[in-house]
């Protein structure tokens, strides 16, 4: 007997990652990320969940939703499907919520979306815990427990629940306000938990904080402080979004932001808060570094949050303009390292070891995985 799979994709999740506006919540922000040239990228990342069945897909039955929420992308790979009613343009958060409470009712098995922290409440509100759910992660901010830490991974864990090999567990769904998220304040809140197949390698975690204490505080200093003592006159620098990169901005006291990407020259402001666009004309003139944090808990690097540092720059600057910073703690909590910005030959650069700050001077070698 087949088993039953409901895919829905969100079409304009993640478009405003590169364009800079970490988010696609609302009208107005989609119009101004396609204002900015924002590409689509969910259903590049639902094609590569497919792929990754290869030939076990003729041993489910895909339930889909019509146009851009799915048939497309089954249609381009050739894979059957079922068209679930719903409409094929101008999609809301109500078709979402419709299709997932179709899927559920059809007794799917699990259903996958392709997403964000947006997608997973619209599906929380829709189904509750009434059916498994993965996440095949496209969104830019992936602050929720659900997701899968790529798209290979969301269809290996899907297979092996199909197949009896996986128990189920809570999972969080968590998201964060999007106007304050681009003032540079990060104002997060829980708003339930889905279900999901437990595989805690294959399943990134929810975001978790550093704590603030005053040890973590003179780590964060630390730091900064031998960052900045070797920062080079005629190097930019591209500093990604963090707390532990933005003690590198107070060091400098040059303001910048604490969720943005900053570009930094001379130890001076160059511009602040940058999209991708900004970031490769500003390469193109001057050599350049990249400084980032890992995420707590899920351990990205590249990927998560900070997308306008997309796999165009990383391939032309290469994996050894790359410096990573971390404080003790935080690195406590991360097993490995990881890298998922959609592009593979940019995420294979970074595969094996790499050297992380966590102190004055002070490295420690960690595995990146992508």
């Amino acid at each position: 007997m087949l088993r039953k799979v409901g895919l829905m994709i969100n079409p304009i999740a993640g478009m405003g990652g590169a364009v800079g506006l970490k988010g696609t919540d609302g009208t107005e922000i989609v119009k101004r990320a396609r204002a900015l040239g924002a590409e689509k990228v969910s259903a590049d990342r639902a094609k590569a969940f497919l792929r990754s069945f290869g030939a076990l897909s003729n041993t489910i039955e895909f339930l889909t939703c019509p146009g851009e929420m799915g048939e497309g992308v089954f249609r381009e790979l050739k894979i059957p499907c079922r068209v679930i009613p719903g409409r094929t343009r101008e999609t809301s958060a109500e078709d979402t919520k419709s299709a997932a409470k179709f899927m559920q009712k059809s007794g799917v098995a699990i259903i996958a979306f392709c997403g964000g922290d947006g997608t997973a409440r619209d599906i929380l509100d829709a189904v509750e815990q009434r059916v498994p759910v993965i996440g095949i992660p496209s969104g830019v901010k992936m602050h929720s427990g659900v997701f899968a830490v790529n798209p290979k991974a969301a269809a290996e864990i899907v297979t092996k629940f199909l197949w009896d090999e996986l128990p189920l567990e809570q999972a969080e769904v968590a998201d964060v306000d999007e106007e304050a998220f681009r003032e540079g304040r990060l104002s997060a809140r829980l708003y339930g938990y889905l279900i999901t197949p437990y595989e805690p390698t294959g399943i990134q975690g929810m975001k978790v904080p550093t704590p603030i204490t005053d040890e973590v505080g003179e780590n964060r200093r630390a730091i900064a402080k031998w960052v900045v003592e070797n920062m080079e006159d005629g190097v930019l620098y591209i500093l990604g979004p963090g707390s532990t990169v933005k003690t590198i901005n107070d060091a400098l006291n040059i303001g910048g932001m604490l969720l943005g990407v900053d570009l930094v020259l001379d130890k001076k402001m160059l511009h602040s808060d940058v999209n991708e666009g900004e970031i490769l004309e500003a390469i193109s003139k001057r050599p350049a570094r990249v400084v980032v944090s890992p995420i707590g808990r899920q351990g990205f690097i590249f990927g998560r949050g900070n997308q306008q540092i997309s796999s165009r720059i990383l391939k032309k600057l290469g994996k050894e303009a790359v410096m990573i910073v971390s404080t003790r703690e935080k690195l406590e909590g991360i097993g490995v390292l990881r890298v998922d910005t959609g592009d593979p030959d940019a995420d294979a650069l970074f595969r094996g070891t790499m050297r992380v700050l966590i102190d004055y001077g002070m490295f420690r070698a960690m595995k990146v995985e992508s």
